[in-house]
């Protein structure tokens, strides 16, 4: 008799399991070469089978959701943000700068470019959440299981990066029209009248030329946003939550995704801020350049400049996002993301 090892062919900290013993499958031998072999199939929790077609479609879906519908609830605060970016003579704190904008374009005014920012964030969303679960498989079967479970800081880095370059590409041209028609009285009512606009003037190259000063706030933001929720969770449920994750109830693992999320919101906020001030600037001054951007501002203008509020909004925005992205996962039958781990197993074949 031949002793075969369990091991799983995924990481495990890929996924979460309710049993050790559940995703055993005997290959017969007329299907593996070299004879019989004890393997561990993609896990299948409820609808969807684990990185399956249906299972990267539902988390784009979850994405495209998540960024959506957070990014349009907090216009009113994106607007005074990126005019305080912009015109900080006038916009000089948080509270006068909703003050300002009220008196001068009404209550209508909190929600200008709300809807290149519906549009532009389901995008980015939709690609950022469904290629990050691709791309953190992808890298971890280059790398396999052990190497993979070893360095998973590092693919949740890669995995994230790798996304966030596809996601901003589709939105870029609407965080174009957005900030201008939140931050230059006149420029236009919106996306129907803004995108033409700017077309007309620039070409469709006016529409990308602040995506790399994009990738400069994006990529850091995602990379922090997805490691350190990640690594947030894990901690959460080894060191504060009693239970293992896979015996916890919905409400308690959405729970820990809320506010493993929110503390990640607040760490992408202050490493993405410079390059969020710097987007904000060239979109709204044409031929700028970064060093025009250093020389109004300054460096620690760049650093701090809207902050506080940025925080704000990004720790509400990034806690409410996996909130609504888990618990639509949860919905379609998929387990939380991260925090739980199978238990590796050995026995006899």
């Amino acid at each position: 008799m031949v002793v075969v090892s369990r091991q799983s062919l995924l990481p495990s900290f890929l996924y979460s399991t309710p049993s050790p013993t559940d995703h055993l499958h005997h290959v017969p031998s007329s299907n593996v070469t070299g004879g019989s072999r004890v393997v561990i199939a993609s896990p299948n929790e409820g609808k969807i089978e684990l990185f399956s077609p249906a299972f990267y479609a539902a988390c784009t879906v979850g994405g495209m959701l998540c960024c959506g519908i957070t990014h349009t609830a907090v216009t009113p605060m994106d607007v005074i943000k990126c005019n305080m970016q912009i015109d900080p003579a006038k916009y000089k704190s948080t509270t006068s700068g909703f003050g300002v904008l009220v008196k001068e374009q009404g209550a209508k005014g909190l929600y200008k470019g709300w809807a290149p920012t519906l549009i532009g964030y389901s995008a980015q969303g939709a690609f950022k959440y469904g290629f990050y679960e691709y791309f953190k498989k992808y890298y971890s079967d280059i790398a396999g299981p052990e190497y993979a479970a070893k360095y998973k800081t590092l693919i949740y880095l890669a995995g994230s990066a790798s996304a966030e370059v596809i996601a901003d590409v589709a939105l870029c041209p609407m965080e174009a029209v957005k900030v201008r028609v939140q931050t230059q009285p006149g420029f236009a009512r919106g996306l129907s009248d803004g995108l033409p606009k700017i077309v007309k003037a620039e070409g469709v190259a006016g529409l990308y030329k602040g995506l790399v000063p994009l990738w400069g706030r994006q990529i850091p933001y995602t990379m922090m946003k997805f490691a350190s929720f990640e690594t947030i969770v894990e901690l959460m449920y080894k060191h504060y939550i009693p239970t293992p994750k896979e015996q916890c109830s919905p409400t308690v693992q959405l729970g820990v995704s809320f506010a493993g999320g929110y503390i990640a919101g607040v760490l992408c906020a202050v490493v993405s801020h410079p390059a969020d001030n710097l987007v904000s600037f060239l979109n709204n001054a044409k031929g700028a350049t970064v060093g025009d951007a250093v020389k109004r501002f300054g460096v620690w203008g760049l650093l701090t400049r809207g902050l506080p509020l940025r925080i704000l909004m990004i720790g509400t925005l990034t806690g409410t996002q996996w909130g609504i992205y888990d618990s639509f996962k949860v919905f379609v039958g998929l387990p939380t993301t991260g925090g739980g781990a199978p238990t590796p197993a050995t026995a006899k074949a």
